[in-house]
């Protein structure tokens, strides 16, 4: 028989696939001796039996009983009992954390008789119909699908009959009667009355925690973190322990360092008289650890203890979920904690310097995409501002956007181009469309552990929590803070790193770390401690990343500027230089004559125009990367793209006609539009370009290649060091490069003869056609070089048109779980993917030397970048601002 149940006492933070992440450090706190409320957790497994059965499996139910009355026994109390019930909290586990996805249910075992036994037993008749309407409020929620307004109103109404603003001013009295309420609305709403047998409420809340793995929140999270829908959730049975026994009570959440800025130092919220719900909730503002320290030294004394210790075995941040019931501290949770992208730096390093961890750990635990979002550029301290108010600073970066109360308007704004802010009280779970879409996310309660923080934080989104003196009023669409109001779109800026917020658009600058990456250490000067202590943290965690790694990385890079910048940020060389834009501007005229010759002279005479400007082109950009590799891409786009659009020439042609004009003009478009109709495509993507524009051009090819060969010798005889390479664009067949090939070197033979130099200058092509791909050891022998280029074999792969597709299809095809992500984002490893490996391995296969790398836009993509280096490339290369991201990922890669 399966094992569906284990005991707390039997696990460990090793069978996360098993028991969740909640279950398995629950079992590690106990393992470890921490104050731990017992219960068992019921696995994954059962959870995917459930769902795919539509029912339990039939053993659940038993084990389910035994590990009950186990618990029963072992306390000496009975679930629901009318003396002294055992009461116990219902609550999901996935593997993978998902703050707020998924349902909790607390206080299980209450019902008519035993809150009797719970106020008798507790000597406190308040808390005991405090705790019995929480259960009825979160089971009616939870467990009957019912909107949460229904009791958020019916708690106000009670609140403002009593003529008091805070639950807590309710009496026992108030809520008999709030109990009553809620009972009604349950009936009202669902049709059926509150389960009274306190086995009913267990199993019932077990199937709801069960079904919210598949709830669209859940779902719509899952695909934002790339987590698989087949998981499933673990579900948790704890003993609870209780908050809310009055003022020696309480619940908190901390963290073993600050996760905002990586602070050193216990950090996080504690509510007096509250249960656990409350403080993620944000409904009302907390108190610090400090403050805890104040009320309850001893408590506080022996949380800061447990903190220290699981810091110590986790070896890293931890997040801590914990109660204080009459001055006795219980563990509810704790788990690797999330951090923001500024955290994760500095936690990493300063645990290598407490010899914790070593340098490979540490660059193993940062990551790609929080550096990505520490060069996020930043509000312009010199700039005029306009402080609104002060929140607190819940997760870090600038955001500027027009204001939107509620998550459907985020969604629809963003949806037609604007930039947006969300503003709530505060978020729940049912706001994460709208948090997706937003800029930033602002909230009027709740602190660095709220679910707006949480959440904000994991998607690396801007957010300022706890704003208190923003008065909303969501019927209205209106923001108030003293005699100022702000209107739903009216701008507003947030600064997620001060907690700042501030009327109108705010001006941005480059962030700090962009700013050291591409001009080193003197960057740090006039800078404050916390950036220094952030900038030197990178700066270490890089450079180990450097010297680790075994990829290199290049950059994408067309223009001197671009190779200016790509080295400033650490590229090794240029691994595409498209040429494209050197036929653009003013020397468009000149791609017309030569399209548009009518005989080898006026062809040439066009390309001879043409050669000096190609040719400076390529000196200055081998200048700026004098001494490191420039691969230049031979004219790619079909000819037609150069010249004008054949509806607006047809209309203009037909117009002159009709008029009756004539002269140099009418004859030139008439000319123009005879051309452009013969290089008209339907397919354009699969037409004449590439290799084949090459081949069909005459003197196209010769022109590139005799530009870049005087460029390189120029720079040779100015004492520079050209490392330069020619790349032949959608090869299909050996046969076309070996053309090119042989061409190539005739003129570079004869040009470097000529000049009195030796110069070799590699020849090799970019696999971006299936073919190319599986006739990859046909092509290595006429190559010198493979570059592969994924946005074009993704799409020749697949068969997409990607600027058709990306807009509507590939919506579908994430919402029905056909992508997980855009292949154009992050490479296809088991289509695209498997054509680059046979490609890498036929090719080496063919010849050891050949050099393989990748300049598609996956070159830039963290979980690429991995699959890169595994496949066995020798580089990858992205644009200039995602190198510093590659190099660090290729040296993740190279530890992980």
């Amino acid at each position: 028989m399966t094992q569906f149940v284990f005991d707390f006492t039997q696990g460990d933070k090793d069978q996360k696939d098993l028991l969740g992440g909640k279950g398995a450090n629950l079992a590690e706190m106990t393992r470890l001796g921490l104050p731990v409320p017992p219960g068992f957790t019921i696995t994954t497994e059962a959870c995917r039996e459930y769902l795919a059965l539509g029912a339990e499996p039939s053993e659940l139910r038993v084990q389910v009983t035994m590990a009950l009355r186990h618990l029963e026994d072992n306390l000496g109390r009975r679930l629901g009992d009318r003396h002294d019930p055992l009461l116990v909290s219902v609550r999901s586990g996935a593997k993978f954390s998902m703050p707020g996805m998924m349902e909790t249910v607390l206080n299980i075992g209450l019902n008519d008789a035993s809150v009797k036994g719970l106020a008798e037993e507790s000597g406190d008749e308040r808390f005991a119909w405090d705790s019995y309407r929480r259960l009825l409020m979160m089971f009616g929620k939870t467990v009957l699908d019912m909107p949460g307004e229904v009791f958020a109103d019916a708690l106000d109404k009670a609140k403002s009959t009593k003529g008091v603003l805070s639950d807590t001013e309710l009496d026992a009295d108030d809520l008999k009667a709030l109990v009553e309420a809620y009972k009604v609305a349950i009936h009202d709403s669902s049709g059926v009355e509150f389960p009274q047998h306190p086995r009913e409420q267990l199993d019932m809340s077990i199937r709801a925690v069960f079904n919210s793995w598949n709830t669209n929140r859940a779902r719509l999270y899952r695909r934002r973190e790339r987590i698989p829908q087949d998981l499933g959730t673990a579900v948790n049975i704890c003993t609870m322990v209780f908050g809310n026994l009055g003022e020696s009570s309480g619940t908190g959440v901390a963290f073993t360092r600050d996760p905002a800025t990586g602070e050193p130092g216990a950090y996080g919220d504690y509510l007096e008289n509250a249960q656990g719900e409350d403080v993620v909730a944000g409904i009302r503002n907390t108190l610090s650890l400090d403050d805890l320290g104040r009320i309850d030294p001893d408590s506080h004394r022996e949380l800061m203890k447990a903190m220290r210790r699981l810091e110590t075995h986790y070896r890293d941040l931890c997040d801590v979920e914990f109660t204080v019931e009459r001055g006795k501290l219980w563990m509810l949770q704790t788990r690797v904690g999330k951090r923001t992208p500024a955290a994760a730096f500095r936690i990493a390093t300063q645990l290598v310097d407490e010899h914790l961890i070593t340098l490979d750990e540490a660059l193993s635990r940062v990551t790609g995409a929080q550096l990505a979002l520490l060069m996020f550029p930043q509000f312009d301290k010199s700039g005029v501002r306009k402080l609104l108010t002060q929140g607190m600073a819940a997760s870090p970066g600038a955001a500027v956007g027009r204001v939107v109360f509620d998550s459907a308007a985020a969604v629809e704004w963003a949806a037609r181009g604007e930039s947006v802010l969300l503003v709530r009280r505060e978020t729940n779970p049912d706001d994460l469309g709208g948090m997706i879409a937003a800029n930033g996310i602002l909230t009027a309660r709740g602190g660095k552990t709220s679910h707006a923080a949480v959440v904000a934080r994991g998607m690396g989104k801007t957010c300022v929590c706890g704003a208190e003196e923003l008065d909303i009023d969501v019927e209205a669409k209106k923001i108030r803070v003293g005699s100022v109001t702000i209107n739903e779109g009216d701008e507003v800026s947030i600064d997620g790193s001060t907690g700042e917020v501030f009327v109108g658009s705010m001006p941005v600058v480059s962030s700090p770390v962009e700013t050291y990456i591409e001009k080193g250490m003197k960057a740090l000067e006039g800078a404050d401690e916390e950036t220094a202590q952030l900038v030197r943290a990178v700066d270490r965690v890089l450079v180990h990343a450097d010297q680790r790694r075994r990829l290199g990385v290049r950059a994408n890079a067309d223009t001197p500027e671009d190779a200016n910048r790509a080295r400033k940020l650490g590229a090794q060389g240029i691994g595409l230089c498209r040429t494209e834009h050197m036929f653009l501007g003013d020397r468009r005229a000149l791609i017309e004559r030569l399209i548009l010759s009518d005989s080898t002279e006026e062809r040439d005479a066009a390309l001879d125009a043409l050669l000096p400007l190609q040719r400076k082109d390529f000196i200055e950009i081998l200048e700026e990367m004098d001494g490191l590799p420039v691969t230049i891409r031979l004219l790619d786009p079909p000819l037609h793209e150069f010249l004008p659009d054949m509806t607006t020439l047809s209309v203009r042609v037909a117009l002159a006609e009709a008029s009756g004009a004539s002269g140099p003009e009418a004859a030139k478009d008439q000319r123009l539009l005879k051309a452009v109709e013969r290089l008209h495509e339907a397919n354009p993507m699969l037409g004449l370009r590439g290799v084949r524009l090459g081949l069909l051009t005459p003197g196209l090819t010769a022109l590139q290649v005799r530009a870049i060969t005087e460029a390189a010798i120029e720079q040779i005889k100015a004492g520079k060091n050209p490392k330069v390479e020619i790349m032949v664009p959608l090869v299909g067949s050996v046969r076309e490069l070996d053309i090119v090939r042989d061409e190539a070197e005739t003129l570079i033979s004869k040009l470097t003869t000529a000049a009195g130099i030796e110069l070799t200058i590699p020849i090799g092509t970019m696999i971006e056609l299936p073919r190319a791909a599986l006739t990859a050891h046909r092509i290595a022998a006429s190559a010198d070089f493979f570059s592969f280029g994924t946005n074009d074999l993704t799409q020749t792969t697949w068969g997409f048109s990607r600027d058709d597709v990306e807009a509507e299809l590939f919506v579908e095809y994430m919402d029905k779980g056909i992508f997980t992500i855009s292949p154009f984002e992050t490479i296809d490893e088991s289509g695209v993917g498997r054509l680059v490996r046979i490609a890498s391995q036929e090719g080496r296969e063919t010849k050891p030397s050949i050099k393989l790398g990748v300049c598609g836009e996956h070159g830039g993509d963290p979980e690429s970048i991995h699959f890169f280096h595994k496949t066995g490339l020798d580089y990858v290369s992205c644009s200039p601002f995602r190198v510093p991201v590659a190099r660090l990922e290729a040296g993740r890669a190279a530890v992980i």
